[in-house]
């Protein structure tokens, strides 16, 4: 169980988008990411839309939708499922201290 995820995120996160291709090696680790921590983001943020959008070919990618219409993403092709976790969490501003 992912560290970062275990809490609740921010109000101000209106949305998470994955982008990623489901069989290829690239997206893999983005694959893995969400495989362990779908059901703990969704266990802490209940009404926090998480959407998984998969198309052959498409680079893995998290977008964060934020109040007020901002949206950041970062690029997560080629990651394994630990720098994944991190990239995501740093997008959410999560672990912040």
């Amino acid at each position: 169980m992912s560290k970062f995820f275990s809490q609740t995120l921010s109000p101000a996160v209106r949305e998470i988008r994955f982008l990623m291709s489901q069989s290829g090696a690239a997206s893999s680790g983005a694959r893995n990411f969400i495989l362990a921590n779908y059901p703990v983001i969704k266990k802490h943020n209940q009404d926090l839309p998480v959407l998984i959008r998969e198309a052959e070919g498409t680079p893995a990618r998290a977008f964060a939708r934020f109040e007020r219409g901002v949206e950041k993403h970062v690029e997560l092709d080629g990651l394994s499922s630990t720098e994944v976790e991190s990239k995501v969490a740093q997008l959410l501003g999560v672990g912040k201290k």
